[in-house]
C-alpha cells in the first residue's frame, strides 16, 4: 500500500492527495455511525479477535505477493466479483426506502444505463466487442425499467433485491466499456475507487475493537514497510493493477500542477494511494470516534493528512519513489490518540483525588 509518485521534476509541495486522503476519511468517519446498527445486524455483532487480526494482515501479505503471477483474466473477475459482492450488500441493505427515493434511485440507474449504451452502440471509442456491452447497457436499462413498473404496483416497504442488483450490474458494464478510454483514469476510476474505500472502510471497521485496532495497525504496518521497501513488490503490484484499469487505488494529479514527458493524465505529475491506505486511515478515525467522540475523530483525520502531506514532500524532494503510506498515516493519528488517553486519564486521576 505504498504512496507512489510519478513526476518528472522537483516539486516543493503538494494538497491534492492530503486532501483527498482527509476527505475520504471524514466521509467514512460520519458515515460510519449511521450504517453502524444495520452492519451490526447482518454481522451478529462479531469482532475481530487478536488471532483473527493475524490472519487478516497474513492473507493481505499472500495477496498482494501473488498478484504479479495471476492470469489478468482472473484477475479482473476476482476485482469484479469482490467489489460487486459489496456494492450488492450495501445496496440491498438500505434498500429499505421509501417509494419517493426508490423511484429516483431506480430513474437515475435507467438513464445513466441508457446513456452507457448508446455511447457503446454507437462506439465513440473505437473499441473491439464493445458492442455486446452496449447490449448488456440496454438490456440494464429494461430490467431497470421493469424494476420501476414493479416499484409503482408493489406495497412492500422492505429490501428489495431488484434495487441492490442494479449498482453492481452497471459497474461491470460502466468497466468494460470506459476502462481502456481516458473517460476512465482519473475520473470514473477515481470515484469508483473512492466509492470502494469508504463501502470497505463501513464494512470492515464495524469489526473491529480497540484492543484489534492497536494490533491491526501494527501489523500492517510493519508489513507495508517491508513490502514496500525492504522486499519492494508492493510497486509492483500497484502498477499490474493499475495496468488493467482495476479501481483498487486513487490517481491525484498534483496541485500545484507539474508537468511531465509521460502521457500519462495528459503530461501531468500524480501520485497514487491504494485503497488499503484509505481503508485503514478511516478505520483509525472511526475507531477513535467510538473510543473518544466525533471531534477527536476529526482532528485525528486532519493530523494524519498533515503528516501524510510531509512525507510526501520528503518523497516528491528526493529520489524516493515510494513509501510505506500506512506508516504516514500511523504517524498521524497515534499523537491525536496518545493525548487524548494521557488526558482522559489525568481527568479521572484529579476526579478521584478530589472525591
Amino acid at each position: 500500500m505504498p504512496l507512489l509518485v510519478i513526476c518528472g521534476s522537483m516539486l516543493t509541495f503538494d494538497v491534492a492527495m492530503p486532501l483527498t486522503l482527509f476527505l475520504v476519511t471524514l466521509a467514512a468517519l460520519v458515515l460510519s455511525k449511521r450504517v453502524e446498527g444495520k452492519l451490526n445486524t447482518v454481522l451478529e455483532e462479531r469482532e475481530f479477535r487478536s488471532r483473527d487480526i493475524i490472519l487478516f494482515v497474513a492473507l493481505i501479505v499472500v495477496a498482494v505477493s501473488i498478484v504479479a503471477f495471476v492470469p489478468s483474466m482472473a484477475l479482473i473477475a476476482l476485482f469484479m466479483f469482490s467489489y460487486s459482492s459489496l456494492l450488492f450488500t450495501f445496496s440491498y441493505l438500505f434498500s429499505a426506502v421509501s417509494r419517493k427515493k426508490s423511484l429516483f434511485f431506480i430513474s437515475t440507474f435507467l438513464v445513466a444505463s441508457l446513456i452507457v449504451g448508446l455511447v457503446a452502440l454507437l462506439d465513440i471509442f473505437n473499441r473491439d466487442f464493445v458492442f455486446y456491452w452496449g447490449l448488456a447497457a440496454c438490456g440494464l436499462a429494461v430490467f431497470a425499467f421493469a424494476a420501476l413498473l414493479l416499484e409503482l404496483k408493489t406495497t412492500r416497504l422492505g429490501g428489495r433485491w431488484y434495487l441492490a442488483v442494479l449498482p453492481p450490474a452497471l459497474f461491470i458494464v460502466v468497466f468494460f466499456v470506459f476502462s481502456p478510454t481516458p473517460v476512465w483514469v482519473p475520473f470514473l476510476f477515481d470515484t469508483f475507487g473512492i466509492i470502494f474505500a469508504v463501502l470497505i472502510t463501513l464494512y470492515l471497521s464495524s469489526l473491529f475493537t480497540w484492543k484489534t485496532t492497536f494490533v491491526f495497525a501494527a501489523l500492517l504496518t510493519v508489513m507495508d514497510f517491508i513490502l514496500v521497501l525492504v522486499i519492494p513488490i508492493m510497486e509492483s503490484t500497484a502498477t499490474q493493477v493499475v495496468s488493467l484499469g482495476l479501481p483498487a487505488l486513487i490517481v491525484v494529479p498534483i496541485i500545484p500542477p507539474v508537468f511531465t514527458s509521460s502521457p500519462f493524465l495528459w503530461g501531468l505529475a500524480a501520485t497514487w494511494l491504494g485503497l488499503g491506505d484509505f481503508f485503514f486511515a478511516g478505520t483509525l478515525a472511526s475507531q477513535t470516534y467510538k473510543r473518544f467522540d466525533k471531534k477527536t475523530a476529526i482532528v485525528s483525520a486532519v493530523t494524519i493528512s498533515i503528516a501524510f502531506g510531509f512525507f510526501e514532500l520528503i518523497l516528491l524532494n528526493t529520489s524516493f519513489r515510494a513509501l510505506p503510506g500506512t506508516l504516514m498515516i500511523i504517524l498521524g493519528w497515534a499523537p491525536v490518540v496518545v493525548w487524548k488517553m494521557v488526558s482522559k486519564r489525568k481527568t479521572i486521576s484529579n476526579a478521584n483525588t478530589e472525591n
